[in-house]
């Protein structure tokens, strides 16, 4: 299968400059226009048939849909130790929100673990979306049955000028509120998050329907100025 020429034909020209007005990190010319279901049915059959070492070792790649591809191709690794040595050569590489965050590697809930050690190292990353994946990975795996109040830090400790990683941690922490509100109210409280955090945190917290109307009252008391 050639990859590059199976995308291009599931092109969506109209698609591929919606995506682009929502990725402003990526120049428009570098989006073929694919699906995300269509690029994960995409990377389910390359990953079935084993003929995926060639195209993830290619790196760069040009376009913004090969390293959609890329990322889900990942994501379908059933070996955790296979599964993190092809994050580690692919997350320098990747350079817009979407890509980062649709990313879920099977094997990490198994591997809870193991994971939170990575996970430390991911968000101590210089690399936004390095970082920015470290803190998506401690929420989805780490605010339920594996929560531990001092996961809490990993997050709490970044001090950033980049917008894609303060978004992300607002998103952490509004999901932890709604999840972990006795762990994580403190972090409002006592005012241990940047500010731009702080009230994005409050806000997206607001909208959620995870949050009691008595919380939301709570929370908006709470914004700085």
């Amino acid at each position: 299968m050639d990859i590059l020429e199976k995308l291009f034909s599931l092109r969506d020209e109209e698609y591929a400059a919606f995506q682009a007005k929502l990725t402003p990190t990526v120049a428009p010319e570098k989006f073929i226009g694919v699906r995300v279901p269509e690029v994960r049915r995409l990377a389910k059959e390359i990953y079935k048939e084993g003929k995926y070492q060639d195209f993830i070792s290619a790196l760069p790649h040009e376009y913004y849909d090969e390293n959609m591809l890329h990322g889900l191709i990942i994501s379908e690794i059933k070996d955790y130790d296979e599964s993190i040595k092809e994050l580690e050569k692919f997350l320098p590489y990747v350079d817009n929100w979407a890509v980062c965050d649709t990313m879920s590697p099977k094997p990490f809930k198994k591997n809870r673990d193991r994971l939170i050690e990575q996970i430390k190292i991911w968000a101590d990353s210089e690399n936004v979306y390095t970082c920015r994946f470290g803190i998506e990975m401690l929420m989805a795996h780490f605010l339920n049955e594996d929560f531990r109040p001092e996961y809490l830090e990993i997050p709490a400790k970044i001090h950033s000028e980049e917008y894609y990683i303060n978004m992300m941690t607002a998103w952490y922490f509004a999901t932890a509120l709604a999840k972990q509100w006795d762990a994580a109210f403190p972090y409002i409280k006592e005012n241990r998050l940047d500010t731009w955090v702080h009230n994005k945190t409050i806000q997206k917290a607001r909208e959620s329907y995870r949050i009691t109307a008595e919380q939301k009252e709570i929370l908006k008391a709470l914004k700085r100025v």
